[in-house]
């Protein structure tokens, strides 16, 4: 009985100083919202005593109570704050100093030595004897050939007819059960220079394999963020057949280079600018944003924009040398997601 009484007088006590500490804080939240009737305010009593917590308070309402005062009181310093620097910059005027620069994956980037100097000799000399530049010396024309998953189901058909009517030198044919490494030969006899495949998980695209043929490399990315044409709001008229022109961003890197390349081989030469059809490829956090647009001209100085669809996401996963091969294919680059130890920083495209 005595351990009882003990025990009792204890949460108590307990419980007294828990009040009481609530009762400052409203007193404290009461003497900061009120003004005195001279216009002065009251010098500003500690919010919360010290060495409390809010998750000491075991009442769910009064708890929910305090965090949304507290939140409320951080707002108000945050905002007094802002004004109080906004004054002293426009007192300053020329003499403010600069707005610090918020940090960002892009700008707290580590430096990669394999960053591509556009005047850089070797790499003109390897532009000028890799796998893509027959094309880019006009010497040959892409020809593609555009395939699905084995029975592909949702959205893998729809997108691939779409992809078709953009790569304009493009033919769509099912799979039929055959393994790529069969498929590729094939391709290569009927003198075709790129192999798309595009794999489903669920009745949704999940996986893209790029081949360029006949020597390679070969890419495979992770899809997502699929949307059709159908499924954008406020989009444009259905595309023509004009040749649109191509647009590769934030490809810096030797190996987003030749990501680059092989994205840009897949279109036709000299573009059509009547059309003003544009297929932008924006590199963002290794993260590749696909999205093609019509461009209108509003007046001599706006011009505007529209999506005509469909828009995806890519992430590269690895680049192998030579034609698909799962087995003993080598392999150029290979994405490890638990090897950077600077979270998130060192990025490769």
């Amino acid at each position: 009985m005595a351990k009882a009484g003990k025990k009792s007088s204890s949460s108590w006590k307990k419980s007294l100083k828990r009040k009481a500490a609530v009762e400052e804080i409203r007193e404290a939240a009461g003497a900061g919202d009120g003004a005195t009737e001279s216009g002065v305010q009251p010098p500003k009593a500690a919010a919360f005593p010290p060495g409390f917590s809010i998750s000491e308070i075991k009442n769910k309402q009064r708890r929910h109570l305090m965090f949304t005062r507290w939140k409320q009181q951080q707002r108000k310093e945050k905002l007094a704050a802002k004004k109080k620097l906004k004054k002293e910059r426009e007192a300053l005027g020329d003499k403010a100093p600069p707005k610090p620069v918020p940090k960002t994956i892009d700008n707290q980037r580590v430096y990669d030595e394999t960053t591509v100097d556009p005047n850089d000799e070797e790499v003109a000399y390897d532009e000028s004897t890799d796998e893509f530049a027959s094309y880019f010396n006009k010497q040959t024309s892409p020809k593609i050939l555009i395939t699905t998953s084995d029975r592909p189901h949702g959205e893998n058909k729809p997108l691939c007819k779409k992809l078709s009517k953009y790569l304009l030198a493009s033919h769509t044919h099912t799979k039929r059960g055959l393994a790529l490494k069969k498929i590729i030969p094939q391709c290569i006899t009927r003198e075709f220079t790129d192999l798309i495949v595009i794999n489903e998980d669920r009745k949704t695209p999940n996986g893209l394999i790029l081949s360029h043929l006949p020597n390679g490399p070969t890419a495979h990315f992770k899809m997502s963020s699929v949307r059709l044409r159908k499924e954008i709001k406020r989009r444009g008229k259905d595309p023509t057949e004009h040749i649109p022109e191509i647009i590769l961003n934030n490809f810096t890197t030797r190996l987003g280079h030749s990501i680059g390349r092989m994205f840009a081989s897949l279109f036709p030469h000299n573009p059509q600018f009547i059309g003003r059809q544009v297929a932008t490829f924006h590199n963002q956090r290794d993260y590749i944003f696909f999205r093609f647009h019509r461009y209108i001209f509003r007046s001599e100085k706006k011009v505007g924009i529209q999506e005509l669809g469909p828009r995806f996401t890519l992430k590269l996963r690895s680049l192998q040398k030579g034609t698909f091969d799962s087995k003993y294919g080598e392999y150029e680059w290979v994405h490890k997601p638990f090897s950077h130890m600077t979270l998130g920083r060192n990025l490769s495209l």
